[in-house]
């Protein structure tokens, strides 16, 4: 009875707790209706508001009594009390950034510095307010993707109890992480992915080593599940740090991203985090061992992508058999595999594997092989770019049913697609550039009607592509496809001109490869194209104006280089919104520009004419790169004082005029100024040097005259200046620029002497003084110059510019500049990188030249003539191993020609003429090669055969020479009448002897007889002896 009774009891309760359950759960959906906030934790919340920066003003809807109803608080349904805080900023930087960054692009996003902008105003910062202390049910607080400027984490995040949920990745904490988050026992979510703001004691400030520096405040967090600490600096406890980890027995995630961690502590034992399914230790370099990891056989994920471990593959990987994630990219082993290891093939169920980077070689079929253990048809992304692998692609790779995306790209594979490329009907992404790739893009190509990118650049296929290839790729959004540039001829799309295809493009590179010669319909109908590239296609036709005008209203990038198109500029590019415009080999019309959203104008190298409209800057505000260099332009050049955003100027050989105007200093972002080859005169304006931005200032072959403003010193981050071909005057400028790399003042009326200053830029390789008034010695510190030894540090080119704010322009902007070259004056552009030169010709310099210039190994060119320098040509000046032209031509230089000049194994350009030099030509080696007799002439006490001069010393010896001369002209004709007379005499004998019996018979005799004599002679003396 007692039993019963108390089981009806029982079953009472139970019920009564699941009503009371299912109206907790009822009302849910209208607890914001229903339930109110405590008073006093609204309070907190206004509080906690009013301490921090809010630029976009997000949190001004926190108002009304009810703070439960508030974007980001959620309260409990019951009670009222605030459980959760998500403040995370929804735009987030990363997100926002993808939104207009292509990475498969050669540039990234044109209005980078709006991205940049927009983030920072949607972000929180400030300081984080103690009354978040009130609210003591708060167990979520997200943070996270907002900007606190490197404040510091609030150590009182550590009272906040019955925190499950901690999250304050990238926003931009700094400091110490307070030891008292160890407080957090029932925390189950930690992120304070920091970027290296983060470190975990003091003493890390200052890069020295602390006893206390460890993570033991981590142990506290007993309930711990996910934990990431990426960016954190972990380098000084690097040994510890898998003993604290090793406490979380029901730690599932753990990402360490980042962390300085270079070794690991192998002798742990038993592990304790075998329920570990995501491990992230990417980006550390470490270079030691860890066997432990082989225990991890709950592993799911696994990325351990640039480090440099101990042991092999094999031994480390082969026993997780789980793994569905794995990334090795970029990393090293120092027990070497040359080739794909095959444990991999048996992790059936892979369904990410990434192997880029790896210097992996053999054969693809060697990998995509049958597995006898399984098949490996749950792979869908594979990354096996930026190997060694050689060979074709091989048809086995039709097994691979589940592939979406496939990138073999950066290997030395050759050849065509495979067939069975049909089978991969779920391929969404097909990455093959930079290959030896040189056959087909089969018709099966055609089948992948999943297919949404496919790139291939670099490649040189010799193929036709038809409607075939093309016809059933419904979902293609991007194609890119660049040939070798000598290869342009042998892809060729041989498409129906009124062929309709099924897809609708938004990305479309194609470069020198066939299309034309008419602008074909299947490309009008791509309507919904933002990035377009189709230079050196082939194309001479009119650009349709109802293909530009569809697109308009969401094209960013337009380049049509490098073909034939006709019509005029003004009817051709009619979009508003376009953000770059390439249409360089073109066009003929006069200059008329507006595009109000324009980034990038490329039009060099057409036939525009007319000036460059005095309004420029309210056309096009916020361009980034105008290059229309190599036209007709005329007039004057136009104040661009409301170009903020302008980074690359570039109006070189035109023929423009007038003087400049003297408001660039309000180009604070410009990087570039190119007016080479103009009529401009009038002086360098001084608020040029205001632009500590600048990095390229070329002014060349104009009319410009006066001093170089003595502020250039300003504009430290100059790498190139070229101010040739000018009227410029006054002396040197004593600055000393530590990055610049060219410096060319060639043909102006500078005198004085260089300064010494000049020995500390380092990095000069390109040097061109000639044709000035310059006096003085050479400075012996040039010595300095350490490009001249170690060769150029990186290229002069543009490649890619930093500006406030953070912004990147990745510019194809080309440097150019003129040299005197083996005598000739010729144009240098994209070879800069690779020229090393010394031109100090046609000044006053005197005295000696300094024995310091024989270090300049790697110096190409060096041209001392027309001056007045007097004493030896250096002794050591064939250690200059890679002289290839040498003029030391009109000067006082005397003494002998050095022998180890004929050392110098590339000199290709030699003038020694017009000198005091005495002695003998040296003779040799590759200066045998040069027998120019313009190379010596003026030097009246030369001798040498080049010379028409004998030297005394080697009369003796042309005597000897001349009689064995006439020796061996004696000798020859003796080999000749013996080479003729044998044979001929010869054939008389035997002629005689076998045409008469009688003188036959006589002649053996007479042989028999003498051998006689000969034989018994012999015998005589054998006795004697």
């Amino acid at each position: 009875m007692d039993n019963h009774f108390t089981t009806r009891v029982v079953n009472s309760l139970v019920l009564v707790w699941l009503c009371c359950l299912l109206m907790k759960l009822s009302s849910a959906s209208n607890v914001t209706h229903t339930v109110n906030c405590i008073a006093a934790e609204r309070r907190a919340l206004i509080d906690f508001k009013q301490s921090l920066l809010d630029p976009s003003s997000k949190l001004s809807s926190w108002m009304g009594g009810n703070c439960c109803q508030w974007p980001g608080i959620t309260c409990d349904f019951i009670t009222g009390k605030v459980t959760k805080i998500d403040l995370r900023n929804s735009l987030g930087f990363t997100i926002f950034y993808s939104r207009y960054y292509d990475s498969d692009y050669d540039w990234p996003v044109f209005n980078e510095i709006a991205v940049i902008q927009e983030y920072k105003r949607t972000c929180l910062g400030g300081n984080i307010s103690h009354s978040l202390l009130e609210l003591k049910h708060l167990n979520y607080l997200d943070l996270s993707l907002n900007n606190f400027e490197g404040a510091p984490i609030p150590y009182f995040f550590g009272k906040l109890k019955n925190l499950r949920y901690l999250n304050l990745s990238s926003a931009n904490f700094g400091g110490v992480i307070p030891s008292q988050l160890g407080n957090l026992s029932n925390l189950n979510y930690l992120d304070i992915q920091s970027y290296n703001n983060l470190l975990i004691d003091e003493i890390s400030l200052s890069s020295r080593l602390s006893r206390n520096g460890d993570l033991q405040w981590l142990s506290g967090l007993s309930s711990l599940k996910y934990l990431d600490i990426g960016q954190v600096n972990l380098s000084n406890v690097q040994a510890t740090w898998i003993h604290v980890v090793n406490t979380f027995s029901s730690l599932s995630e753990l990402h360490l991203s980042g962390c300085g961690i270079s070794s690991f502590d192998d002798s742990i034992g038993f592990l304790n985090f075998t329920s570990l399914k995501v491990l992230d230790l990417s980006f550390n370099l470490i270079s030691s061992s860890f066997s432990w990891l082989s225990n991890l056989t709950s592993l799911t994920k696994l990325d351990i992508r640039y480090n440099t471990f101990q042991g092999t593959i094999t031994q480390n990987f082969v026993k997780l058999k789980n793994l569905q994630y794995f990334d090795m990219s970029v990393t090293r082993f120092d027990k070497v595999e040359d080739h794909i290891p095959n444990f991999l093939r048996n992790l059936c169920r892979l369904k990410y594997l990434s192997l880029q980077g790896n210097y992996f070689g053999g054969k693809l079929d060697e990998f995509f092989g049958s597995s006898p253990n399984c098949s490996r048809n749950k792979l869908e992304t594979l990354d096996l770019s930026d190997n060694r692998l050689v060979g074709e692609i091989p048809n086995s790779l039709g097994t691979f049913e589940n592939l979406r995306s496939l990138d073999l790209s950066e290997n030395e594979l050759w050849g065509s697609l495979p067939n069975s490329i049909n089978n991969l009907s779920l391929l969404q992404i097909l990455e093959v550039s930079f290959n030896n790739l040189n056959g087909t893009l089969p018709p099966s190509f055609g089948q992948l009607s999943e297919l949404v990118m496919f790139e291939s650049r670099g490649n040189s296929w010799k193929s036709i592509i038809t409607e075939t290839q093309l016809m059933n790729l419904t979902k293609l959004e991007k194609i890119i496809i660049t040939q070798e540039e000598n290869q342009h001829q042998h892809l060729i799309f041989n498409i129906s001109h009124g062929w309709i295809p099924p897809f609708k493009l938004k990305f479309l590179s194609l470069q020198n490869c066939f299309v034309g010669p008419q602008f074909p319909v299947w490309l009008q109908v791509q309507t919904r194209l933002t990035i377009v590239s189709l230079s050196n296609i082939g194309i001479s036709d009119f650009i349709p104006h109802k293909w530009i005008s569809k697109i308009s209203s969401h094209i960013i990038s337009l380049d049509l280089s490098n073909n034939l198109f006709k019509g005029e500029l003004s009817h051709i590019f009619t979009p508003q919104d376009v953000q770059s415009i390439a249409a360089s080999h073109n066009l003929e019309d006069s200059i008329s520009l507006r595009y109000p959203n324009l980034r990038i104008l490329r039009l060099q190298n057409n036939l525009l004419w007319g000036p460059i409209p005095s309004n420029i800057g309210d056309l096009m505000p916020h361009l980034v790169e105008m290059d229309l260099s190599q036209n007709h332009l005329h007039g004057t050049i136009p104040s661009m004082s409301k170009m903020r955003y302008l980074q690359v100027f570039s109006v070189s050989d035109n023929q423009l005029s007038g003087e400049l105007v003297d408001d660039w200093d309000k180009l604070r972002a410009l990087c570039i100024i190119d007016l080479g080859n103009n009529n401009l005169h009038g002086q360098i304006p001084k608020s040029i040097a205001l632009m500590t931005s600048l990095t390229e200032l070329i002014l060349r072959n104009n009319h410009l005259h006066g001093e170089i403003p003595k502020s250039l010193h300003n504009c430290s981050d100059l790498k190139s200046i070229d101010l040739s071909g000018n009227r410029l005057y006054g002396s040197l400028p004593s600055w000393a620029m530590p990055e610049l790399r060219l410096l060319n003042l060639r043909s102006n009326l500078f005198s004085g002497t260089i300064p010494r200053q000049w020995c500390n830029i380092s990095l000069l390789h390109i040097l061109d003084l000639s044709n000035n008034n310059l006096w003085g010695e050479v400075p012996s510190c040039l010595a300095n110059w350490t490009a001249f030894i170690s060769g150029p540090y990186d290229i002069l080119g543009l490649h890619y510019y930093k500006i406030s704010g953070g912004a990147t322009l990745y510019s194809k902007h080309e440097e150019k500049t003129m040299l005197v070259m083996k005598g000739r004056e010729m144009e240098y552009s994209t070879t800069l990188e690779y020229v090393m030169t010394i031109d100090l010709s046609s000044n006053k310099l005197s005295g000696e030249i300094p024995n310091e210039i024989t270090k300049f190994v790697s110096l190409g060119t060096l041209n001392l003539s027309n001056n007045h320098f007097v004493g030896t040509i250096p002794e050591n000046i064939g250690g200059m191993k890679r002289l290839e032209t040498l003029d030391l031509s009109c000067n006082h230089l005397s003494g002998n020609i050095p022998a180890s000049l004929s050392s110098l194994d590339f000199l290709a350009h030699l003038n020694l003429s017009f000198n005091n030099l005495t002695g003998s030509i040296p003779k040799g080696n590759h200066l045998q090669t040069l027998e120019d007799p313009s190379i010596y002439e003026g030097n009246p006490y030369l001798c040498g055969s080049l010379v028409h001069t004998k030297c005394p010393w080697d009369a003796g010896e042309e005597e000897d020479g001349e009689e064995e001369d006439d020796s061996e002209i004696v000798m020859f004709g003796f080999y000749i009448s013996m080479a003729i007379g044998f044979p001929v005499g010869l054939n008389v004998l035997f002629f005689a002897i076998f045409t008469c019996q009688r003188r036959r018979i006589c002649y053996f005799r007479v042989v028999d007889r003498v051998s006689y004599f000969i034989l018994e002679k012999i015998g005589f003396l054998q006795l004697i002896q």
